[in-house]
């Protein structure tokens, strides 16, 4: 649920997992993981 949320509004707001991954301080992989469901923290 939540990482169709973050995939959702990412592309949404027309922004690569990179950019996501910029605003929010982390690395592009933790992007990729959310938006898998591997990993929430």
């Amino acid at each position: 649920m939540l990482n169709e949320n973050i995939k959702t509004i990412r592309k949404s707001k027309g922004l690569s997992q990179e950019e996501l991954a910029i605003k929010l301080n982390v690395v592009r992989q933790t992007i990729s993981k959310w938006e898998k469901g591997v990993s929430h923290s």
